[in-house]
């Protein structure tokens, strides 16, 4: 009887994986990390503008995250098939195009957003680590408006 109540008491204990909540939060990057996080994304930056470039379908299958989306100026919101498909097409992506006011951001995760203006649009790029490296999981592009002659 006392073995059972024992066996019944263990059951009872709280499982850390079965309860998220109680494991440690995810670090943030000390600044020397983020510096070095940084450097990373801005070459990921340069792999994926020189793929989108050549049309490396396979590279860019890659770097985009399975779930990436996008969303325009008007609001819509493309997924990476329809992101590669304007690629292949040679359509201006903001991924390719020459970007200034460039500004990041580093999180837990790790977790990068990259802030800048291309194409006449300020945009905003979400990059991930994932199982092989990193990912681009999501972007947003706001059309600046033209100013008036």
């Amino acid at each position: 009887m006392r073995r059972r109540l024992l066996l019944i008491g263990a059951a009872l204990l709280p499982i850390p994986a079965a309860f998220p909540a109680l494991a440690h939060p995810p670090r943030q990057p000390e600044p020397a990390e983020a510096t070095h996080l940084i450097e990373e994304i801005e070459r990921f930056r340069e792999r994926l503008a020189r793929a989108v470039k050549d049309r490396d379908l396979a590279t860019m299958r890659r770097l985009y995250a399975d779930r990436f989306t996008h969303t325009d100026g008007s609001g819509r919101i493309d997924d990476k098939t329809a992101r590669l498909a304007a690629a292949m097409a040679g359509e201006p992506l903001i991924e390719a195009a020459p970007a200034t006011g460039l500004a990041f951001r580093v999180f837990a995760g790790p977790t990068v957003i990259a802030t800048g203006r291309s194409l006449d649009a300020s945009w905003l790029a979400v990059y991930v680590t994932a199982r092989d490296g990193w990912e681009l999981a999501a972007s947003q592009a706001t059309r600046l408006a033209t100013p008036a002659n």
